[in-house]
């Protein structure tokens, strides 16, 4: 258990007081900010500069409930998020420069965020139902993004005061009332928030560990009563307890690569400030199951940005480099540790500047020196038996050749599409057979409604449809006599994928067995073995790609990557088309280009069984 086992005199003997906890030097400590190196100092003092005379954009009631009547969570959220991206900029430029010449603007910015009636987006301001297009001012949700707002204001408090008092001592204080009634408060005395796990007993999912972070980090920079300091680092623990609790032991992240930086990425976070707010008298991070969350994100990493992307996840992510290498540290693991090092070099002074205060400190002061150059570890076999998650690569340590990753598991995932049996192949580190992702979130996608949006579906996924019908959401709906196996020439996962499907879909049996050959042959497979009853023509596999398809023969297919072309080849069926599928959706094009590809086989009579074989090879 994660500290939950700390009574509240252990941590009042063990917890920093507010006058005494000291994670990061203020903007008056000149010597660390002079210190850091000359480019970073340049880019963190532009991109405050961009900043300046900044014209806070207005937050009025009509675009407040604009979500409610549009389902746009955009239109808000833009100028919502560019008035706290302005305040973090222009905090840290100060820090940077020292020089005051940012502070009018930081003035500016912090007294206009405490004047916005809620720190609640409006896509979050029912959490218990109802239809509300304004926000309840006397009664304070927190959800993730108020949290944020919290710490943002608590880090700015932590690292201005003294500079804000010098202008006026109304600003600190405005910043300590406005998160004490809207956070620190509401944090103590409601326990029925949903993402707190205490009203009942759903599973957990991200929102834990990343409202978790956020306030603590209210409380240990704000709150200067010691028994409300204790009394908040004890829910936090419990709650953090109760999300790690919906974790197997295998670690895996069911919402996949792009959510693990705040599932198990700001569980880290939580760790490392009761570490520094104890003095390292509160160290957790010999908890197998920390370590083990941990690892996930290089068991899923592909090739440069391209992660295994099941569920609400896009194909690109972009890591937190800095919090990945520190984490790797934590719980020994080199090769963690270099994922880490890799991506903070990849992406430079974006790595160390990007994200919240909570994140770009650390960044700053804990991760100038990440060793020599470092390359992924590029794990050549993964198992994740809790999760049900396969990936295989051609050969250890090298994202050259073919990649395969399938997934098992069921429909109630969090952030869950209907998917079971899914499966996906990189060549080279290109994506040759996809998982689309998801689109821009919208008011539908976690409504009633969430599985009419054709990402959701199984039929555009790499799944069979029988007679028409589409796996079902729920936690009945999944994968059963389920095998793995692995060695020098071949890995593999075959599972039975009929419990996906109702019953009125007549799916009594369909295995299906995903493999990827090694050596000179290499090539992945994919065999279904299915009875349907009664037996029909009405039968689809539906293979998405963003590979232009172009056909070489009755039974295969062209698929042309960026580097090299590959060969589609399938037996027992015949191609039945292939669907252009245009996107105009801003997420989706940012993975995926500006169109996709739908490739549907289909059985050239009616049948009853059958056993047909897709691989994929170079061509």
């Amino acid at each position: 258990m994660l500290g939950d086992h700390y009574s509240e005199s252990e941590l009042g003997r063990m917890l920093l007081g507010a006058e005494e906890y000291h994670p990061f030097p203020t903007a008056d400590e000149r010597q660390p900010w002079e210190a850091l190196p000359a480019e970073l100092r340049q880019r963190g003092i532009s991109e405050g500069e961009r900043f300046l005379g900044f014209g806070w954009p207005a937050l009025p009631a009509a675009l407040y409930m604009d979500f409610v009547r549009t389902g746009d969570r955009s239109r808000f959220q833009a100028p919502y998020f560019e008035r706290r991206s302005a305040l973090g900029r222009l905090a840290l430029a100060e820090c940077i420069e020292g020089r005051g010449r940012f502070l009018d603007d930081i003035s500016n910015g912090a007294w206009a965020i405490c004047e916005e009636s809620s720190w609640v987006i409006p896509a979050h301001v029912n959490p218990f139902g109802g239809t509300h297009p304004l926000p309840d001012i006397d009664d304070p949700y927190i959800d993730l993004f108020a949290a944020e707002t919290a710490a943002l204001l608590a880090w700015t408090h932590y690292l201005m005061r003294p500079r804000l008092d010098g202008i006026t001592g109304r600003i600190s204080a405005r910043i300590r009332r406005e998160v004490k009634s809207r956070l620190l408060d509401p944090f103590l005395r409601r326990d029925d928030f949903p993402w707190m796990g205490m009203a009942d007993g759903r599973r957990l999912n991200n929102w834990s560990p990343w409202c978790a972070s956020n306030c603590l980090v209210a409380f240990l920079l704000l709150e200067p009563e010691a028994h409300r300091r204790v009394r908040a680092v004890q829910k936090a623990l419990r709650i953090l307890n109760r999300f790690a609790a919906g974790y197997h032991s295998d670690g895996g992240c069911d919402e996949g690569p792009s959510y693990w930086r705040v599932a198990a990425g700001s569980l880290y976070d939580c760790l490392e400030l009761l570490s520094g707010a104890t003095q390292g008298r509160m160290s957790l991070f010999d908890d197998p199951l920390v370590a083990e969350m941990g690892r996930y994100i290089y068991r899923v990493h592909i090739s440069g940005d391209y992660y295994v992307n099941f569920a609400d996840c896009s194909a690109r992510v972009h890591i937190p480099a800095g919090l990945v290498h520190r984490y790797g540290r934590r719980i020994g693991d080199n090769k963690m540790a270099a994922l880490g090092a890799w991506a903070h070099d990849r992406l430079g002074l974006e790595a160390a500047l990007g994200g919240s205060l909570l994140r770009v400190l650390p960044n700053l002061f804990c991760c100038q020196s990440l060793g020599e150059p470092a390359e992924p570890p590029y794990v050549r076999d993964v198992w994740l038996d809790g999760i049900q998650v396969m990936a295989a690569r051609e050969r250890e340590g090298a994202d050259t050749g073919l990649y395969l990753a399938v997934k098992g598991g069921h429909n109630a995932e969090s952030h869950n599409h209907n998917d079971v049996g899914q499966f996906v192949v990189y060549s080279d580190g290109q994506p040759v057979l996809i998982d689309v992702g998801v689109g821009a979130y919208t008011a539908k996608t976690f409504s009633k409604s969430r599985y009419d949006i054709w990402t959701m579906q199984s039929a555009y996924h790499n799944l069979p449809t029988v007679r028409g019908i589409q796996q079902r959401n729920g936690e009945e709906f999944r994968a059963s006599d389920i095998s793995y196996r692995a060695d020098d020439c071949a890995a593999e996962l075959s599972l039975d994928i009929a419990r996906a499907y109702p019953t009125e879909a007549g799916v009594r049996s369909w295995r299906r067995t995903c493999r990827l050959v090694r050596g000179a042959d290499s090539r992945a497979e994919v065999v279904d073995e299915f009875i349907v009853e009664p037996g029909t023509q009405d039968i689809s596999l539906s293979l998405m790609t963003g590979c232009a398809a172009e056909m070489a023969g009755t039974a295969a297919i062209r698929l042309r990557t960026q580097g090299h072309t590959l060969l589609l080849t399938f037996d027992g069926a015949v191609l039945h088309r292939v669907d252009t599928i245009p996107l105009d959706d801003a997420h989706l094009r940012s993975a995926w280009g500006e169109r996709l590809y739908r490739i549907l086989l289909k059985p050239r009579a009616a049948c009853a069984r059958g056993r047909w074989v897709t691989r994929v090879a170079r061509a």
